[in-house]
């Protein structure tokens, strides 16, 4: 075929895909019937979150998008940099030397830019120039003008602002066709980092054939399906401020988990579980100094095949004596020797199960234990004698068993934590069955070494037991200071972080090794979005409840005080009933 003919063909192929009529006008074009607006992108805030371009995606309406990634020479760039910072740096000096009040947004764009100057010189950042444009379609001017309205509050929320090519439809059309031809030009200088988190497409997957669901994935909108117990651990860490939704997703993975058979024991600070489980027929337990439920911490479980009753004996007199560390604020190397002989006595003189009251007679007896048995003397005939010196009253029988301790004093919360800890691990080791023990406020206990101690023992062995450890906190500073925080977080594959605070997020950033996208997400998330963590894996959460699920797990107050005033019309309604 001649040159002549290629040109014809061209010609007659162009005339077939071209449209019947075509309008270019200021505002946007009219193909055929339908209008097209392009827009473009031209400034961006300090900081662009991870998948932050999704909500545009994501709009109900036929869109054509566009980048453009052009790449600038490292070399140009360092040099533009460099006179940039010394201008910068000028001006801070020079107003300085006037005694001028600091500018903070000087010093702010001074460290960005030798914070981008030093990665591009160690080759972790590359510069570009990037251009973003959307054209959108409709029937009339006035509904591309309601789709503008709508991209504009979605862009500007974030801090991103654009606007209509005026003038330049045309080419903005042509610029937005799956052509790769940047006839607009109206591109942004910026590096790899932001690029990326504008890219909406990229995600873990953390959706598996077995588990439960935990909630939606930011990123795209897929489902959180996972089993705890398939990874090398089944234990699990809520890191969060208060409100942030740690109590309301860890209520929804009782329930999800309790319809797979799981069994669930809780530690509750703020009696939050009690409403859960006098709905779905679990078990509540108060303990305080007046009520009538009661633990006996020198209670034995029975030994299993693997182990002996003198091994079985022998761990719990170093629990015990780690409890009296706790009781009596601290014991000397001669006073814990001491407490040591005096328990071990103590299961010796007892035919059945001895209580606090047969360990202080025994002291009374002893050598040089006066002192400790007088510092004993509150918890067996004192005001906190209801507390710790009576037989276990306590049948576990329940697939959901919580365990209060909101009326129990501030100072005794360690104790009756560290207490109701020893027990649900004899009962754990007594029969071996799929469960998970939630500890609430877990910070309480970790304040003390034994306390913590004892918590990360457990924690590290849950999974031979078939135990699934989840430890829930606000008070993130506390509980990684201490020396057992940090090894319980790593020896628990599960890790949600829900909306912090601005006073821990750089620890969180530091321990999680989360990029400055991720740190920003979670100060600006709402409640019940967050990070979650399983394994080598993390996405962005969303934890989602279905109607009947929230009315059970809420711990909105005033959702709370609707759901109990409706219940006591109901009540009056049928006592009025004939």
């Amino acid at each position: 075929m001649n040159q002549t003919s290629q040109n014809n063909a061209a010609a007659a192929l162009r005339d077939i895909l071209a449209p019947a009529a075509l309008e270019i006008a200021s505002g946007f074009i009219r193909i055929n019937k339908v209008l097209a607006r392009t827009f473009f992108v031209f400034n961006y805030p300090r900081f662009l979150n991870t998948n932050w371009f999704s909500d545009v995606i994501n709009l109900d309406r036929t869109m054509d998008i566009s980048f453009f990634v052009h790449p600038i020479d490292t070399g140009a760039a360092l040099k533009d940099l460099r006179r940039k910072v010394a201008e910068v740096e000028s001006e801070i000096s020079m107003r300085e030397e006037k005694g001028m009040v600091r500018d903070p947004m000087l010093e702010t764009a001074y460290q960005d830019l030798e914070d981008l100057r030093d990665k591009l010189q160690q080759s972790r950042e590359r510069f570009f120039k990037f251009g973003l444009y959307i054209t959108v379609y409709g029937n009339s001017a006035e509904e591309l003008d309601k789709i503008e309205t709508a991209l504009r509050s979605i862009l500007e929320a974030k801090l991103v602002y654009g606007k209509s090519a005026i003038y330049q439809q045309d080419v903005g059309f042509k610029s937005t066709l799956p052509l790769a031809n940047d006839m607009l030009a109206i591109n942004t200088a910026m590096n790899s980092s932001p690029i990326a988190a504008t890219f909406p497409f990229v995600s873990s997957d953390l959706t598996s054939d077995n588990g439960i669901l935990y909630g939606i994935n930011r990123h795209n909108n897929s489902l959180i399906l996972f089993d705890r117990f398939s990874l090398e651990n089944a234990n699990t860490v809520i890191f969060g401020k208060s409100g942030g939704g740690k109590s309301y997703a860890a209520k929804l993975e009782i329930l999800r988990s309790l319809m797979f058979g799981t069994e669930v024991i809780i530690i509750d600070p703020e009696n939050e579980y009690q409403y859960l489980a006098e709905t779905i027929g679990g078990a509540f337990f108060k303990i305080s100094l007046t009520s009538d439920h009661h633990i006996n911490p020198f209670d034995l479980s029975a030994p299993r095949e693997d182990e002996s009753a003198a091994d079985l004996l022998r761990s719990n007199i170093i629990n015990l004596v780690g409890l009296v560390r706790i009781m009596l604020g601290g014991l000397t190397p001669e006073e814990d020797a001491i407490i040591d002989t005096a328990i071990t006595q103590t299961y010796a003189s007892r035919d059945t199960t001895p209580t606090m009251a047969d360990l202080k007679t025994v002291l009374e007896n002893m050598a040089g234990a006066e002192s400790l048995s007088r510092r004993l003397e509150k918890y067996v005939s004192g005001s906190y004698s209801g507390f710790l010196n009576n037989p276990t009253n306590l049948e576990i029988k329940n697939k959901l068993v919580v365990f209060s301790i909101r009326d129990m004093e501030e100072e005794l919360r360690p104790i009756a934590m560290y207490m109701i800890l020893h027990f649900i691990w004899n009962l754990v080791r007594a029969e071996l069955k799929k469960r998970i023990l939630m500890v609430d406020e877990a910070w309480l206990l970790l304040k003390y070494e034994d306390g913590a101690s004892f918590m990360f023992g457990i924690a590290k062995r849950a999974r031979k037991y078939f135990l699934g450890v989840t430890t829930i906190t606000q008070d993130v500073s506390d509980f990684l200071q201490s020396a057992y925080g940090r090894p319980i977080l790593t020896n628990s594959s599960l890790q949600f972080l829900f909306k912090q605070s601005p006073a821990n997020i750089d620890t969180i950033q530091k321990i999680f090794n989360l990029t400055d996208e991720e740190k920003f997400l979670l100060l600006e998330s709402e409640v019940g979005e967050g990070l979650f963590f399983a394994g080598a894996k993390h996405v962005a959460i969303k934890v989602i409840a279905s109607y009947t699920e929230d009315q059970i797990i809420t711990s909105d107050p005033s959702q709370i005080l609707q759901i109990e005033q409706a219940k006591k019309e109901l009540e009056r309604a049928e006592k009025m009933a004939p």
